[in-house]
């Protein structure tokens, strides 16, 4: 029985598995990041472990944080709890992986992107869509450059850009597209390539590998929470599309 409301979590063979299932779209609201923060404290407690894999039950992956949570109201306290999934996984030398079995969009495709490994089904698919509700995707913005490129980050993360798993196969956002038929099998077998593994080596491996890379990304998400508490969250236009999204209606933009 799982002491979670959100989230199973088992470990297996030095691999945790780390489920979300607020199906059918696993949307993020501060409760259920609460709780991502917890559970991944615990998986990757001890040192014990060589790899993390984020897994979804329901359609998607994830469609993101609520959009309700982007309001002036809660929107420190989301940006607190949603940077602080990623500060754990920036900082845990276990490498993390991504199993995307659905669509991962907004703040989905930031969780599955920052994962070392991203393993896709060829039915998934990648967004960040949140230029159209008047914000843009922060930890996106610090990790999109050096995975894709200055200019496919920029149509994605600025023009709000969705792509199909095979087109982020190319372009470097995922590692395997596996057929949907055979997906958890697949993503199966590559954990178990894993679990034959060393577990302190690859630790080891990983922290030698990320050393330059995690100091310049937490830098980068300190400075970019700046600019979208800072700047973004005084625009009109940021409220006004958080405001339309929930009324069901086009922003009318301000541009201001």
């Amino acid at each position: 029985m799982s002491d979670y409301e959100f989230f199973d979590l088992n470990t297996d063979g030095g691999v945790a598995s780390v489920t979300m299932h607020r199906e059918p779209l696993n949307v993020l609201h501060n409760p259920m990041m609460a709780e991502f923060n917890s559970v991944l404290e615990a998986a990757l407690s001890g040192g014990e472990i060589a790899a993390v894999v984020i897994r979804a039950k329901g359609k998607a992956f994830s469609a993101g944080v609520d959009v309700s949570d982007h309001s002036a109201e809660k929107v420190g306290e989301m940006i607190r709890l949603f940077h602080g999934i990623f500060r754990k996984l920036a900082s845990t030398d276990a490498v993390t992986i991504a199993a995307v079995q659905g669509a991962a969009l907004g703040g989905g495709c930031e969780l599955a992107c920052f994962c070392d490994i991203v393993l896709a089904s060829d039915r998934a698919k990648f967004g960040q869509p949140e230029v159209q509700v008047g914000v843009f995707p922060p930890v996106a913005a610090c990790v999109f450059p050096a995975q894709v490129g200055i200019k496919k980050a920029i149509e994605l993360n600025a023009l709000g850009a969705t792509i199909r798993a095979d087109e982020a196969h190319r372009i470097g956002l995922v590692n395997d597209v596996y057929p949907s038929e055979t997906f958890e099998a697949s993503v199966d077998a590559y954990l178990d390539g894993i679990r034959k593994l060393s577990r302190p080596v690859v630790r080891l491996a990983k922290r030698a590998t990320c050393l330059v890379w995690r100091e310049q990304v937490l830098a980068q998400l300190e400075q970019t929470e700046a600019i979208y508490l800072g700047e973004l969250m005084k625009l009109d236009d940021a409220h006004e599309g958080v405001a339309a999204f929930l009324e069901k209606r086009p922003p009318q933009w301000r541009h201001a």
